[in-house]
């Protein structure tokens, strides 16, 4: 093997965090006409003992504490940290709230405990990368001020975390690079890659997506911000521009994850609660309400959490109980659904009509 190939393996997870991410594709240029029967049967013994190093190297960084740590500092040094109390509370609360979350569906996140910092970027987006090394974007938190919204994004990385896609992806990404490297090309660009989690598939991006719903319906938080927030990126960025999506192409469209989270709650209601196209909330097939739009949220956006409190409530039993207000909020059972704002139906309005369907055939 190359005196210099062993070198660059060992220090590529950390140089990965000080380059700038590359775009992924570019093939090396000189593979093909450069090989022989003779190179590609160096290759691969050079390209199996490149493979154990690589495999070494990842295992030290995701799985050791001084690695973790290296990397850690590593991010911190690359992306800047913020130090904004008000952000970090609002990090701190919502990481706790979903560690808590995940830990009653899977106790390992307790075994390799989450590092995380709210970073410098105005981007809207967060990482989950090696040894459970996580990161916010200060961009995220400003521009989302519902915290159940920012939580949503936080499940799918820790998902991520949870199923460590990111040393996997790694491996695929690195993997090619390695025969290509001791066959005599660059190894460089490949390596750049592994920020951001570059080689993560689009069946690990539904999966995460999946947990990321599954825990927040074992959190406070509202299970209707999972479709809320793709509703939310949708008006801001459009159905496939969305910063969380751009960096890796086989990624879902938003439209289509806001459509399986949407799917997932009428689903957790027992298929009573659904929330149409044109953002109409129904309760078994019947119009329940057009919710109003704020000066935050669109009435579209609004309607999922409509919906979420509505699948909580069937979810839990309170259908049972009789729909009821309290000052301007609709209650099914003890289960909050909206607190009315100017422009929707009045209270008492909205409760008599769902008394009326709640219970209909669908």
């Amino acid at each position: 093997m190359k005196k210099s190939l062993s070198r660059k393996i060992a220090v590529a997870v950390t140089a990965a965090v000080l380059a700038a991410p590359l775009g992924m594709g570019a093939a090396p240029q000189t593979a093909e006409a450069a090989f022989s029967l003779g190179s590609i049967a160096g290759a691969v013994i050079k390209g199996a003992a490149a493979s154990a190093q690589m495999n070494k190297e990842l295992k030290y960084y995701n799985n050791t504490d001084e690695g973790r740590n290296a990397y850690f500092e590593a991010m911190k040094q690359k992306y800047g940290v913020n130090t904004d109390w008000a952000l970090n509370s609002r990090a701190d609360s919502i990481m706790e709230t979903m560690i808590s979350a995940i830990g009653q569906v899977d106790a390992s996140v307790y075994d390799n405990q989450y590092q995380y910092f709210v970073n410098t970027s105005d981007d809207f987006n967060a990482f989950c990368t090696l040894g459970h090394n996580v990161s916010i974007n200060q961009g995220l938190l400003k521009a989302l001020d519902n915290d159940a919204e920012v939580a949503v994004v936080i499940g799918h990385e820790l998902g991520h975390g949870q199923k460590d896609h990111p040393v996997k992806g790694a491996k695929r990404s690195l993997g090619p690079a390695i025969f290509a490297e001791a066959a005599g090309s660059a190894i460089g660009n490949v390596i750049a890659n592994l920020w951001n989690n570059n080689g993560i598939t689009k069946p690990q991006e539904w999966e995460a997506d999946n947990l990321s719903f599954e825990y927040m319906t074992h959190s406070n938080y509202n299970p209707g911000a999972t479709a809320a927030v793709w509703q939310h990126v949708i008006e801001q960025y459009g159905d496939n521009n969305s910063p969380l999506t751009a960096r890796i192409s086989d990624h879902p469209s938003n439209s289509a994850r806001r459509d399986n989270y949407e799917k997932k709650l009428e689903e957790y209601s027992g298929g009573h609660v659904s929330v149409t196209k044109d953002g109409i909330v129904k309760v078994n097939n019947k119009e329940f309400c057009i919710p109003a739009a704020t000066s935050t949220m669109s009435s579209h956006e609004r309607a999922f959490f409509v919906q979420g409190n509505l699948a909580a409530a069937y979810h839990n039993g309170h259908n049972a109980s009789a729909a009821t207000v309290e000052g301007s909020t609709v209650k099914l059972g003890a289960q909050p659904i909206l607190t009315c704002v100017a422009g929707d139906e009045d209270a008492q309005t909205l409760a008599d009509r769902l008394n009326k369907i709640k219970d209909a055939k669908k």
